[in-house]
């Protein structure tokens, strides 16, 4: 009874709050609006509230994340998120943040395209002096770019994204032409050469920025920025497809060796690696941020979420292994009991702080969501993620938790590749076929919700560029087995297009070999 009344007067307070700054204003047309209910791969949510309220928990905390961060500056028509950080003013990282946030609210915010574009004017004006497309990573308060005019490589990536979702929310025939410039940045994010952009295409991974161009840094990665969902959705709209596809196996490859090698108890990874051309291995003290480089700090602290996504939106078991294994360690460490979770842990599992920081908790109950024998761990997990007070946090923490509650609550999203393939596709609540596995060596399983003839429909296979590759028959009735091992590696559209409705569905598929 006590925590009903809390979560209603939480409730109360901060929707009355919300009313007051989304009512004067005309909503914008969106196709997406908040909420929107995503049907992840296999998982659990919290078992104490109902959908409405997980969705009533965003809207609120959102009301008070928009209150202390969104700011409008520094030029007319310009708006960023503010990071309360001495005299910074804002990073990329936080400006890819809100443009992920402000599209994927839309149509609870009435505001929430106007503030977006005050996002893109913002980051139009801080380029990069390396690659054009991708921002300078760092602004002080005077609106001048600081510590070095160059990128910071998760900041472009998930402008990057948040401008595809800004395409499938508004569309691209307004003043912004949101479809092209993500194009623009995705092109810069791999460049032409290893030395240049965000990626470097010799490993296959995953740069600090666009700074990186020789020396051992070449060599290095951030494990926070293995943002895998983010990377199939850039093989959807590139020429690049496979270069896409090489880098999200180059990750995976780096969370399995740091797992077995270094962190087989825990399954914990290290903020940063180096050596990914000889033997991978943890960044040792002071690589480049800190004592704790090597160590599952306050970088890594964000793989249960971006991972966790990876698994819930492709259902590639890579993630889900990898996650999990992160969340048992946890739930033994803690006895269950996440006011016992702190700020860091060396890779041996033993505390290396002494304070609780919702950085880490957040999205470590999105990894919760994936392991569906802890029910009562993840509801325990969110009440401690509800909860926390918004005033012993600052931006990253507060941030990170409003996106992990975009997750648990089902609302966080990635545009449908086809959209960019230009097959049809039409778009129901209703799921008209499932397809099993979606990361596979070859086989799938296609299961149609109404039990017909397969001589009634049509499966075509193409490529995410919307290519046709090959059509397949199949035999039977409401179930059939498909062998796509004659394909390489890569992400794939499976189409069925019932031939007597003329109705249409795609759905994507990673062939892994």
């Amino acid at each position: 009874m006590k925590t009903e009344i809390t979560v209603r007067q939480f409730l109360i307070t901060t929707m009355l709050a919300g009313s007051l700054l989304f009512s004067s204003t005309k909503l914008q047309a969106q196709h997406y609006p908040f909420p929107q209910h995503v049907k992840y791969h296999k998982h659990i949510k919290p078992s104490k509230y109902t959908q409405e309220e997980l969705d009533d928990h965003v809207r609120s905390f959102y009301n008070i994340w928009k209150n202390l961060y969104l700011k409008s500056g520094c030029e007319i028509n310009q708006y960023y998120v503010f990071v309360d950080d001495g005299n910074t003013l804002t990073v990329s990282e936080a400006m890819g943040y809100g443009m992920m946030i402000l599209p994927m609210m839309a149509g609870y915010d009435s505001g929430a395209k106007k503030y977006f574009d005050g996002f893109f004017r913002y980051y139009k004006a801080h380029p990069s002096s390396l690659t054009p497309h991708l921002m300078a990573w760092k602004q002080t308060t005077d609106c001048i770019d600081a510590d070095g005019d160059d990128s910071a490589s998760d900041g472009d990536i998930d402008i990057a994204f948040g401008l595809l979702l800004a395409h499938e929310q508004w569309g691209s025939t307004g003043d912004i032409n949101y479809l092209y410039q993500a194009k623009l940045i995705i092109k810069d994010l791999l460049s032409e050469s290893a030395a240049k952009g965000d990626i470097n295409q010799g490993l296959n991974t995953v740069k600090l920025g666009d700074w990186v161009t020789s020396g051992s840094y070449m060599n290095s990665t951030r494990t926070s920025d293995f943002i895998t969902d983010h990377f199939r959705l850039f093989a959807c709209i590139s020429n690049d497809s496979l270069a896409w596809a090489n880098v999200v196996d180059t990750c995976y490859s780096l969370v399995d060796q740091m797992q077995s090698t270094y962190s087989s108890r825990t399954g914990l990874l290290p903020d940063f690696i180096i050596n990914i051309d000889k033997k991978a291995k943890p960044a040792i003290p002071n690589f480049l941020e800190g004592e704790l480089d090597g160590n599952y700090s306050y970088n890594a602290c964000r793989v249960p979420w971006r991972l966790g996504f990876d698994y819930l939106m492709n259902g590639d078991e890579r993630a889900f292994n990898a996650v999990t294994k992160i969340n048992s360690w946890l739930y033994k460490k803690t006895g269950g009991h996440p006011s016992k979770i702190y700020a860091g842990y060396y890779l041996n599992g033993k505390a290396a702080a002494d304070w609780n920081d919702i950085s880490f908790t957040a999205p470590f109950a999105v990894g919760a969501m994936l392991d569906t024998t802890k029910q009562e761990w993840l509801d325990k997990l969110y009440d401690e993620v509800l909860f926390a007070k918004t005033s012993e946090n600052g931006y990253y923490g507060n941030t990170l938790k409003l996106l992990s509650m975009l997750v648990i609550s089902g609302n966080f999203r990635n545009p449908f590749c086809e959209l960019y393939s230009g097959i049809k596709h039409h778009y129901t609540n209703n799921e008209s076929f499932k397809i099993y596995p979606t990361n596979t060596k070859g086989k799938i399983t296609i299961e149609t919700a109404v039990n017909f003839s397969y001589s009634d429909i049509k499966i075509r296979i193409f490529n995410i560029t919307g290519n046709i590759i090959k059509e397949l028959s199949a035999e039977g009735s409401g179930r059939t087995t498909l062998d796509l091992s004659f394909l390489p590696s890569g992400i794939y559209l499976v189409n069925l297009l019932n031939i007597k409705t003329g109705k249409t569905e795609t759905k994507k598929v990673i062939v892994n070999k």
